[in-house]
C-alpha cells in the first residue's frame, strides 16, 4: 500500500528534521569536506523532493511560495547529476527553504486532524 497524504507528510518533517540537526552548529565548509554527512543531507533532500511530488496540487497551492517545482527537480539532479552537485547549493536550500517547508507540512498536519 503506498504512504497516504499524512505518511508523505511525515516523511518531509523527519527528511528536514534530519537535515536541521545534521547541519546544527556546523559550517558550510564542514558540511562540503564530510561526506557522509553530505550524503545523509542529499538522501534527505530526495525524500522530501519525492514525498513533495505526491502532494496534491489543490494541498501545494495553499503555499505558493514554495517552490515545488524546484523542490522536485532538485530530487532529479541528485540522482541523475549526483555527480555534479554542489554542496554550497544545497546548504543554502537548507538555509533558506526548510524552515517555511516545515510551517507549512506542520500547519497541513494540525489542521488535517
Amino acid at each position: 500500500m503506498p504512504p497516504t497524504l499524512a505518511d508523505r507528510l511525515v516523511h518531509i518533517l523527519a527528511a528536514v528534521d534530519t537535515i536541521q540537526t545534521a547541519l546544527a552548529n556546523k559550517a558550510v565548509d564542514e558540511f562540503t569536506k564530510d561526506i557522509l554527512l553530505r550524503l545523509a543531507v542529499e538522501r534527505s533532500f530526495e525524500i522530501i523532493s519525492e514525498a513533495s511530488r505526491r502532494i496534491p496540487d489543490s494541498v501545494k497551492a495553499q503555499q505558493p511560495a514554495i517552490d515545488w517545482l524546484r523542490m522536485a527537480d532538485l530530487g532529479n539532479r541528485l540522482r541523475d547529476a549526483y555527480h555534479r552537485v554542489d554542496p554550497n547549493l544545497l546548504w543554502q536550500i537548507a538555509e533558506r527553504d526548510l524552515a517555511p517547508l516545515r510551517a507549512f507540512v506542520e500547519r497541513v498536519v494540525r489542521e488535517s486532524e
